[in-house]
């Protein structure tokens, strides 16, 4: 992994992502994006003052959704971290990039607006793009175009899993030799009236603490009443490490090791047992060729709701045995929400910009742990440590589960 690029509710750099894990910041505030004063849940953690035409001409962004710039800001990030941007490549090589994102709503914002228009007779509003655009397999195709880049375009969504999904098949072109360089990450933008008013509908956003939405994320936490919605884009440019090598590139991190697993159980609900995200970790460990006494730090999913938290700690029990005890993790959705699709590639970012500076990113809002939430969630704040391997954890809806083990680029 030789570029990263972060567009966050703690900043739109990557510096400004590694500073608030430093620091312990919320990206958590009063939702700006529309009115929401009708809504029974009214904050979210949004990017902050996104000015849209830094990345996109102004006759474009009525044809695209929120999510394009988010991508294409964290992409040319990625790119120009790496050393490689497109602009310096030939047609030749870039033909042999390839661009591989996760995302769980894709442009659901841009369709639930152009529905907007549709409904309520105002097409003239309405963008003559709105099916292609409102196609979440095109998302990839507009990264591609704005950078030039001719090899697969692809989109992975599986709900939270996304990215951490799309994230291990770019991997995998690498390993199986079919691609020298792939672009992959995550992004999603789902901060809408349509998508708040269904998530409210499940009662399964955090709704105490509007007053306070700083303190509203509380993952592991006995006070948790929900998750709070999130959004933002992280993404990566991964290489094969010799090539990296012979270039001179940084190397941030390497991925080790990949798990996915599902319970077959229920649309929203986890298994109580736990049992299949644990073998999603264990599968990781094998794929690493790792033993869970390896692992020197989790990046839980760690939502916040009351089910995610409590069977999350199990399945690690269950996975790492007697080496749950000693293993320190924590939950960047405690700074920045859950940013749905995005949350694997969300919490790799935080992984590697953590490990790389030496700490642990905290749990934030971790007061009193919660029943069976028992292991050590870095509640304290961000925690100076040196930790060779990583693992970050992934539990979707749809029973969906995954887990991406990494070696810090400080290790190599």
């Amino acid at each position: 992994m030789t570029g990263v690029g972060c567009i966050t509710p703690l900043g739109q750099t990557r510096t400004d992502f590694e500073e608030g894990l430093s620091r312990g910041t919320s990206g958590v505030r009063r939702i700006s994006l529309f009115d929401p004063s009708g809504l029974p849940v009214q904050i979210a953690a949004e990017v902050p003052d996104l000015d849209p035409s830094k990345y996109l001409p102004a006759k474009d962004l009525r044809h695209v959704a929120r999510v394009v710039p988010l991508c294409l800001a964290a992409a040319a990030e990625a790119f120009d971290d790496s050393g490689n941007p497109p602009e310096s490549l030939s047609l030749a090589e870039r033909r042999r990039i390839a661009v591989v994102l996760g995302t769980g709503g894709g442009p659901v914002e841009f369709f639930e607006k152009m529905y907007g228009h549709f409904y309520r007779g105002d097409l003239k509003k309405a963008s003559v793009y709105s099916i292609p655009t409102g196609t979440t397999g095109t998302l990839s195709s507009e990264i591609s175009m704005r950078f030039g880049l001719k090899g697969p375009s692809h989109v992975v969504t599986t709900g939270c899993t996304s990215s951490a999904d799309a994230i291990s098949y770019a991997a995998r072109m690498i390993a199986y030799g079919e691609r020298e360089t792939v672009l992959t990450g995550g992004a999603d933008a789902v901060i809408t009236p349509g998508i708040m008013t269904g998530f409210s509908l499940m009662q399964i956003l955090a709704s105490s603490r509007q007053d306070r939405p700083e303190t509203a994320s509380r993952p592991f936490d006995a006070g948790r009443d929900g998750f709070v919605l999130g959004e933002g884009a992280w993404f990566f440019v991964l290489e094969d490490l010799d090539r990296a090598r012979s270039r001179g590139a940084r190397v941030w991190a390497e991925i080790l090791g990949y798990g996915a697993t599902c319970d077959a159980y229920h649309r929203v609900r986890l298994d109580e047992s736990g049992d299949e995200p644990a073998r999603a970790m264990e599968e990781a460990l094998t794929d690493a060729g790792l033993a869970a006494g390896d692992i020197g730090y989790i990046q839980y999913h760690g939502t916040g709701t009351e089910l995610n938290d409590r069977i999350e700690t199990r399945a690690t029990r269950k996975a790492l045995g007697p080496h749950a005890d000693r293993i320190p993790g924590s939950s960047i959705k405690s700074q920045i929400g859950h940013p749905q699709g995005a949350s694997g590639a969300a919490g790799l970012a935080a992984t590697i910009l953590g490990l790389w500076n030496g700490f642990l990113p905290a749990t934030i809002n971790l007061d009193v742990p919660g029943p069976e939430c028992d292991l050590d969630y870095v509640r304290e704040g961000p925690r100076p440590a040196e930790v060779e391997h990583a693992l970050v954890n992934g539990i979707a809806f749809g029973s969906k589960n995954s887990a991406l083990i990494i070696r810090n680029g400080r290790a190599l």
